[in-house]
């Protein structure tokens, strides 16, 4: 046995059994209905209670919103199913694993610091979310839609209690996150669909086409916030989890997956948590708009406060604000799990436990900041755009590198550490929209398939010229 592979046992009993270096064994291999539960628990979740709201300020009209959100929730399931879902269940790595193959040790130490951190900020605004239910019965002051630093000792402490805990669930490892989520996410659906029937009959909705007239033809966007038409809601909810499907993330869940067809259940996730509950929590601060504090906001041209505690709590009560706690936790948890198998491919020596609670630190000292929270849209689709390039080089060389003449998973067979060709492609894509963005004024999410597309063909090229053709090269 040579003493790289001595090193690997070493590492993987040090890592505590979640088959982080490893493929998934086939005795471990789960069914459907455990990313279903996972799926519909993560995505009608903390996000939405903020996102739905985020929506309205943005000033979309109906049928943006109805319409455009049926399009790229169905782009993002294909997503899902085609590419991620198909090579984890191919290859059963984790996205770090895999990305250490094919980038080497050097580079993807870069690329896995970014990713964990990024996934922290994500868990951090769930934080946040869960922190304005929780603060409800203290009288706690809520975060504004421009707040970005904690507002008082009250939010402190909520966040660090609710931190504390998530973290604790999320490191437990993966089959505590599925069982978890599987337990609340029925709670959590009910209570969106709960709040969205009571908002309607609070805002005198009788009919469809009054229910239409709350968004009606669009209005000019609230303070600070840009105007959304009908391409960035499709674009937007397609790439919201860019990082997740076509950024590959998600393969370090599906390579649970006994077969591709599990990719189908994160419908679950879109249709009932990135639709109906978008919408019933847009319903939530349709209610809010109309209160004479909401007014008073406007009128003096600021944004009203986008609070889910507070928001949930008018329409469903005591049930309200346990759904919001839920929901952020839900979210967290997954998220969490997946930036401690970011940190650990850095520190695999160091247990699955200490990497998740370094994570579920690094999100709670995110979530006392409510900028997170507050800039979600914005958020999610830089962070979407920075990741979704890397799965580019995961996807083109599983599906074209004998097309294009390359060895796969070329860092490991040539045992180098820096693949000059992966960051080439990553930092010539990045660098060239994000110009065209800052540049052109171009909405973000506009321009994360173009930079995941040239990201994909650059590395092809760069990997041909640079390391040859096949086997030539090794």
């Amino acid at each position: 046995m040579t003493q790289y592979h001595i090193e690997e046992e070493i590492i993987q009993e040090i890592a505590g059994g979640e088959f982080e270096r490893e493929p998934v064994p086939q005795s471990k291999l789960k069914g459907w209905k455990s990313f279903l539960g996972m799926y519909a628990g993560e995505h009608a979740a903390g996000t939405e209670f903020v996102i739905g709201p985020l929506f309205l300020t943005a000033g979309v009209s109906a049928f943006d919103l109805i319409i455009g959100l049926l399009l790229g929730n169905f782009l993002a399931v294909l997503s899902w199913r085609f590419l991620t879902a198909e090579i984890a269940v191919k290859n059963r790595l984790t996205l770090y694993y895999q990305m250490e193959k094919i980038c080497g040790k050097k580079l993807v130490t870069g690329y896995n610091l970014a990713n964990g951190i990024l996934f922290c900020f994500l868990a951090g605004a769930m934080i946040t979310v869960s922190a304005t239910a929780v603060g409800i019965p203290f009288n706690m002051e809520m975060p504004k839609l421009t707040d970005t630093t904690p507002n008082g000792p009250t939010w402190i402490i909520i966040v660090i209690l609710i931190g504390a805990v998530i973290s604790l669930i999320a490191s437990k490892g993966y089959d505590t996150v599925s069982k978890a989520a599987n337990w609340m996410s029925p709670v959590i659906v009910l209570a969106f669909l709960a709040c969205g029937i009571v908002a309607l009959n609070q805002l005198g909705v009788k009919n469809f086409s009054e229910f239409w007239a709350i968004w009606g033809e669009g209005s000019e966007p609230f303070p600070g916030q840009i105007k959304y038409t009908f391409w960035h809601v499709v674009i937007w909810s397609w790439f919201a989890n860019a990082a997740m499907h076509i950024g590959m993330s998600d393969l370090s869940v599906f390579r649970f997956a006994k077969n591709p067809s599990s990719g189908w259940t994160t419908a679950a996730g879109m249709y009932v948590g990135h639709y109906m509950a978008w919408i019933a929590a847009a319903l939530l601060y349709a209610v809010y708009l109309r209160s004479p504090e909401a007014q008073t906001l406007l009128d003096n041209g600021e944004a009203p406060t986008v609070a889910p505690g507070p928001l949930a709590n008018n329409a469903i009560g005591v049930f309200g604000i346990i759904a919001v706690v839920l929901a952020g936790w839900t979210t967290a948890n997954p998220t969490i799990y997946r930036a401690g198998l970011a940190f650990q491919a850095i520190m695999p020596k160091v247990s699955t436990f200490w990497v998740t609670i370094i994570a579920g630190s690094v999100a709670t000292i995110a979530g006392l900041f409510p900028a997170f929270a507050m800039k979600l849209l914005g958020f999610v689709a830089l962070y979407g755009f920075i990741l979704a390039p890397f799965g580019a080089i995961i996807v083109f060389e599983h599906f074209f590198h004998k097309q294009a003449g390359i060895v796969k998973n070329y860092a490991e067979v040539a045992n180098i550490k820096y693949n000059k060709a992966v960051f080439l492609a990553w930092a010539i894509s990045f660098g060239l929209f994000y110009f065209i963005s800052v540049q052109f004024n171009v909405f973000l999410s506009f321009v994360t398939l173009p930079a995941w597309l040239l990201c994909g063909a650059l590395f092809l090229i760069f990997s041909r010229l640079i390391y040859g053709v096949g086997a030539k090269s090794i």
